[in-house]
């Protein structure tokens, strides 16, 4: 089973999918975990639209066709998977050991854009996280230590991706996660 958690940054996806995989293990079930994150472009990729264009984020920001053919494509077919490529601190690659899997194991992906068209096929469930820009931008802000008014390249980002994608009706569960301690489930019509 693939698992993904989605949401605009700043949204708790990382503390969300770390949470949901302890529940998963302490009921018995061995989890993957794997994040978005883990499959950055280069600098040189990322940024060549510039460093603040929010079109350049959406469009370069991943390796997509990495994650699936290192991650999502191997899991689903039971083979050893590689959770990480690329380190966007250091801005080079990384070469981590392939990861074993089981029929049984539970693979949760957390990140922005996880129901981009490229995406949304892989999920056997997902979630997307709901919380409203103020909230995004103030943990942003602590968890990155960027005043807020370095964050449009993100948030442009964000309303591309919701315009072009509408996650919260591709997920299977919205969640109101604006309380990080008392997440609430959202009923979507769809």
């Amino acid at each position: 089973m693939r698992v993904a958690v989605d949401g605009r940054g700043g949204a708790g996806k990382t503390v969300f999918a770390d949470e949901l995989a302890a529940v998963l293990t302490a009921a018995g079930r061995t989890v993957v975990r794997g994040s978005v994150d883990g499959f950055h472009r280069p600098r040189a990729d990322r940024y060549r639209r510039g460093r603040t264009s929010a079109l350049g984020y959406w469009l370069d920001a991943f390796d997509y066709d990495r994650l699936a053919s290192g991650l999502l494509d191997p899991f689903g077919r039971g083979e050893p998977v590689r959770t990480a490529a690329h380190d966007v601190r250091t801005d080079a690659a990384v070469d981590i050991p392939p990861v074993p899997v089981g029929a049984d194991d539970v693979l949760i992906v957390d990140g922005v854009f996880v129901h981009r068209d490229e995406l949304a096929r892989y999920w056997d469930f997902s979630l997307y996280l709901h919380v409203d820009l103020a909230v995004s931008l103030g943990r942003m802000s602590v968890r990155d230590g960027v005043p807020i008014e370095t964050t449009p390249r993100y948030t442009g980002a964000h309303r591309l991706y919701v315009e072009a994608c509408d996650p919260m009706r591709r997920a299977s569960v919205a969640v109101d996660n604006t309380d990080l301690a008392g997440p609430v489930m959202i009923n979507i019509a769809r």
